[in-house]
């Protein structure tokens, strides 16, 4: 066993917990993946006594209706009772070290075959007449969970089932569907894990689950065989690492005082640099003068501690660093940290959902509770940002980069020695599997910009993207496309203090409102991360753009739009966007200007699509101006072929208007 330094983050699980309902601007799944992995359960802590001995075994069960079911109990392989019985038993000692072999993690121990060692002990019901629990180490069990031991019941657990016809233990169904009687519960290589009525469980018979636990849990309560309990998944966070390149642990051990705290005086504790990293071991601790001091409290010699903290310690509040970067005395100071703290948006990857971003809100609650912060959240919003993924190609020889494939041809092969070439699935860029592009050779052929503007325009930021040469073949299309339309055409549009036309044609006109829309509509996409969709609006703008004529009204049009995207492609491609806005005239830096505005009342339509209906049958549709007369609604509704075929000749006996809706012709 090593000995080692926990923070005591078991303290703050219900708070962790509880908390993430208040994180509306963090993905739905990071919040569910922090809160499976605190690992609320209720349940019960139920006494086995141990038959022969006046000791008693303590389970933890999220299931106390099942008790009646119980066929055995099982301990995990490091239990202090596994520990105890394998000092004398070596078949017991070697299953033991067999399960560590196999690795403690749940994944591992659910692909795992379940095993078990009977100890030869057993427990005693908690139910009066009912047969005692023989008590096995079983490799399924983890000493992390609950109390390390749990008993089995095996109808209604697929694993206790598993190990249950493993072993030859009995299989009792309490629990059946709404409907079945005991007699026809049957359980065959499937558990029922489904919600019912208890049956086969004498005074919790016909009770639903919920009402069984309630009531099997004041039973053991009542008779003082058991409690009810919640229990948490989340472990308390073993920070020590017995390696170099860590935080040193400001602890000095002392054989007359015990523990000590580095004095304050003497933070922080800074790590030699003549270590020896080629001894095996932990080069701290075998450095000859580094960790011999005084005890701060006596004097007499004494020893520092060699453990470096996890790395994730330091970067659970370096964002509070952060608001003081220039005070030299402490890490940050309260008024400063208040100011800045949260962090308003928070970017970086998935896999730090349940370690860096769980550490850093527990080390903010703990802060705020000894008065160094005012917060107990970090981070306000989070955006996780998906992988950059290309397809994998093999050869007869192992991997193969993209650039060594020639895919010209019907079937790919490798440049250099035209043997034939595997496409393999698309997976996340990795040097091992060679599915990487150099940036460098792309931002040389076709400029950042366009890198940038794939990038942001092939999928949401939150998802993979797949990075293909079609793809950034055509976003270096639109760059050239938007450098032709708007420098090989800018001597042509209005100068660029000429003043707003008093009115525009319809074209004009609508090319100036959908300028605003795309205005309003993409600003509110770059809050909200719609990158993809706000190159999308920009494009479309562009389509409309060349499309426009070129009388005087369209090109004062024309000048105001294509500045309005040449503002908009700004954070996008900053350096094509500062040479539009060069090329349109202008002497100032664009990165200087105020983001453009919509005008609102320019969004609102002028028109709307009407349904018409001749006796209540859908037979047309008419854009009227919004709000419009009902003379002119019922012109234009009888105006339309579709209307005159269905009315066929018939009088019109009324017509029926309901502004912006619909229109009734009734014959």
């Amino acid at each position: 066993k090593l000995s080692q330094w926990f923070l005591k983050i078991t303290a703050y699980a219900e708070e962790l917990l509880s908390a993430l309902g208040s994180l509306d601007r963090w993905p739905d799944r990071v919040r569910l993946m922090q809160e499976n992995w605190i690992g609320r359960s209720e349940g019960a802590h139920i006494r086995f006594q141990i038959e022969g001995r006046d000791d008693a075994l303590e389970v933890y069960t999220t299931r106390p209706d099942t008790i009646f079911g119980a066929s055995f109990c099982a301990i995990a392989a490091n239990h202090p009772l596994a520990g105890e019985l394998a000092k004398d038993n070596e078949m017991l000692n070697a299953f033991i070290k067999e399960c560590n072999r196999m690795g403690t993690s749940e994944a591992a121990i659910e692909a795992a075959e379940k095993l078990g060692f009977n100890t030869g002990l057993s427990v005693k019901h908690t139910i009066d007449g009912m047969p005692s629990l023989p008590i096995y180490v079983a490799n399924f069990v983890l000493m992390e969970y609950g109390t390390g031991a749990i008993f089995g019941c095996p109808a209604h657990d697929q694993r206790d089932l598993d190990f249950a016809r493993k072993y030859g233990l009995p299989v009792i169904p309490v629990v059946a569907p709404k409907g079945v009687s005991a007699q026809d519960m049957m359980v065959d290589d499937v558990a029922f894990t489904e919600d019912g009525v208890a049956i086969n469980s004498r005074f919790l018979d016909d009770l639903s689950v919920s009402e069984a636990k309630t009531k099997i849990i004041k039973h053991l309560e009542a008779n003082h065989m058991g409690a009810r309990a919640i229990n948490y998944r989340l472990r308390d966070w073993g920070v020590s690492r017995q390696r170099y390149w860590g935080c040193p642990i400001p602890v000095i051990h002392c054989g007359d005082c015990g523990i000590v705290n580095v004095s304050e005086s003497s933070l922080p504790v800074e790590l030699p640099e003549d270590v020896d990293l080629s001894v095996a071991g932990n080069p701290l601790d075998a450095h000859p003068t580094w960790k011999h001091v005084d005890c701060p409290s006596c004097g007499k010699g004494a020893v520092r501690e060699t453990d470096t903290f996890d790395t994730f310690f330091e970067s659970s509040w370096y964002f509070a660093r952060f608001s003081s970067p220039g005070n030299t005395d402490i890490g940050f100071s309260r008024e400063a940290a208040d100011y800045w703290l949260p962090v308003d948006q928070y970017i970086g990857g998935i896999e730090h959902a349940v370690l860096h971003l769980l550490y850093s809100r527990f080390f903010t609650r703990a802060l705020q509770q000894c008065g160094y912060l005012g917060v107990s959240e970090p981070f306000a919003g989070l955006m996780t940002q998906g992988m950059v993924c290309h397809a994998t190609y093999r050869d007869d020889r192992g991997w193969v980069f993209p650039t060594d494939v020639d895919q010209r041809g019907d079937s790919p092969v490798h440049i250099k020695t035209g043997k034939p070439v595997q496409i393999g699935r698309t997976e996340k860029m990795s040097k091992s599997k060679r599915n990487v592009v150099d940036p460098e050779l792309i931002i040389q052929t076709y400029g950042a910009d366009t890198a940038r503007l794939f990038m942001l325009s092939d999928s949401p930021p939150d998802r993979d993207l797949d990075w293909t040469d079609s793809g950034i073949e055509g976003a270096w299309r639109y760059v050239n496309r938007l450098w032709r339309a708007v420098i090989q055409n800018a001597a042509d549009l209005a100068a660029p203090d000429t003043k707003q036309p008093a009115s525009f044609d319809a074209a004009a006109d609508a090319a100036f409102r959908l300028c605003h829309k795309t205005i309003s509509d993409v600003s509110g996409d770059l809050d909200r991360f719609h990158f993809n969709k706000a190159v999308a609006r920009i494009r479309e703008l562009t389509n409309a753009l060349e499309a426009l004529g070129n009388d005087d009204g369209a090109l004062w049009v024309k000048r105001f739009s294509w500045e309005t995207v040449t503002h908009l492609i700004g954070p996008m491609m900053p350096h094509l966007a500062e040479e539009l806005w060069a090329g349109l005239g202008h002497d100032t830096l664009l990165a200087e200007q105020p983001w453009p505005e919509a005008d609102l009342s320019l969004l609102v339509e002028d028109t709307v699509d009407v349904a018409i209906q001749v006796n209540g049958k859908l037979r047309g549709t008419a854009t009227l101006p919004k709000n419009c007369d009902q003379a002119t609604a019922e012109a234009t509704a009888l105006s339309i072929e579709t209307v005159q075929a269905a009315i066929g000749g018939n009088d019109v006996r009324k017509l029926i208007y309901v502004p912006n809706r619909i229109i009734n012709v009734v014959v």
